[in-house]
C-alpha cells in the first residue's frame, strides 16, 4: 500500500525548511536593518556631485 504523504524528491520537506529560516517580513514604514537612510544620502550626495560636474562642464563650454 503506497502512503500519499510521502515526497520522495524532498521538495516538500525543502520548502517548509526555507519557509520556516525565513526572516519576518517588516512592517511598512518601519526602519530597516540595512541602512536604507545611509545610502539614501550616499545616493544624494552621488547624484548632486555629477550634478554639480555636468553643470560646471556645460558652464565651461558656453564660457570657452
Amino acid at each position: 500500500m503506497a502512503d500519499n504523504d510521502y515526497d520522495s524528491a524532498g521538495s516538500t520537506q525543502m520548502f517548509r525548511a526555507f519557509v520556516d529560516e525565513s526572516p519576518a517580513p517588516q512592517a511598512p514604514g518601519s526602519v530597516s536593518t540595512y541602512g536604507s537612510s545611509n545610502s539614501r544620502t550616499g545616493l544624494i550626495a552621488v547624484v548632486t556631485v555629477v550634478a554639480l560636474a555636468v553643470l560646471g562642464a556645460v558652464i565651461w563650454l558656453a564660457v570657452k
